[in-house]
């Protein structure tokens, strides 16, 4: 048990690391310069001790034992434990408190902590997560894609179409992402 939740903390820390690089994943914004931070540093230590935690139950709890860490990391890695715990109004208001870049660069953070909840086929919990994370990262194409096949899943046509036709104008491999995206699309005009 201990070894798959290490491979999951080297997973966000390595999603992480390319989504501050703006590596791959659909950021296009102009930022030439962005400075990625290390997922091993203080704040990825205090998610990863409060991570159990990040339930609707206990996060609120344990935030105020034990604060993030302050600057925008810790409050990225805060706005992923409360995303998790379905407060994802909270979530939205630390990201909100950020400045400039720092918002889209912590909703990075929070996306590559609830992918793989999404990937995993809970789309109906990561759904909303993503419709923050494309909040303030427009144009990020997975966050656009999980939203999109939540909205599928909960019937509301319009949004699912709107953020699946999204997805296909940032994501143009030829693969099962997108195959799924115009399959789901298909089904939703033939209704």
């Amino acid at each position: 048990m201990r070894r798959l939740y290490l491979y999951g903390l080297a997973f966000v820390a390595i999603a992480l690391l390319l989504v501050l690089r703006g590596g791959g994943v659909g950021h296009s914004y102009s930022h030439p310069t962005v400075t990625a931070f290390s997922a091993q540093g203080a704040a990825a230590t205090w998610f990863a001790e409060i991570k159990p935690f990040c339930n609707p139950v206990e996060v609120e709890t344990r935030h105020r034992w034990n604060p993030p860490p302050s600057g925008m990391e810790g409050s990225a890695y805060s706005a992923a434990c409360y995303g998790l715990a379905g407060k994802v109004d909270l979530a939205r208001q630390i990201i909100l408190d950020l400045e400039g870049d720092e918002q889209w660069r912590a909703a990075g953070v929070v996306f590559a902590v609830a992918h793989p909840v999404a990937d995993a086929g809970d789309d109906a919990s990561a759904g909303p997560i993503m419709e923050m994370v494309v909040e303030f990262w427009p144009n990020h194409y997975m966050a656009l894609y999980h939203a999109g096949i939540a909205r599928v899943g909960l019937g509301d046509r319009e949004a699912a179409r709107e953020y699946l036709e999204r997805f296909l104008e940032h994501y143009d491999r030829e693969d099962g992402w997108r195959s799924s995206a115009l399959a789901a699309l298909e089904d939703i005009g033939a209704r």
